[in-house]
């Protein structure tokens, strides 16, 4: 299994009408093969010291797949051609870190 955590930066204001176009995406995601997770999530205002932000301008996608095989066909699917599409006006940055766990 590997882990994606997706960090999605977008232009101020427009965390709403791009979570909109993700939940449309969001079960046409999860119905894929090899989807065990997908999830966009928001930070949390926190104490806690080392956590940055939180950044009303962010989210976070955490995926989990059964191997990198789906992630590559995920990244392929029509569907994700079209998300793209209508999203890449909100968004100014995407960070991708896939891995798997240590042991």
């Amino acid at each position: 299994m590997i882990h994606v955590i997706a960090t999605i930066t977008l232009h101020p204001g427009v965390r709403e009408p791009y979570l909109e176009v993700f939940r449309w995406v969001t079960p046409l995601v999860r119905a894929e093969a090899g989807c065990i997770e997908y999830v966009a999530t928001i930070d949390v205002p926190t104490t806690v010291a080392v956590q940055d932000g939180p950044r009303d301008n962010v989210v976070t996608v955490v995926e989990k797949w059964e191997s990198v095989e789906a992630l590559y066909a995920h990244s392929a699917a029509p569907h994700m051609v079209e998300y793209r599409e209508k999203v890449k006006n909100f968004v100014t940055g995407v960070k991708l870190v896939v891995s798997q766990a240590a042991f």
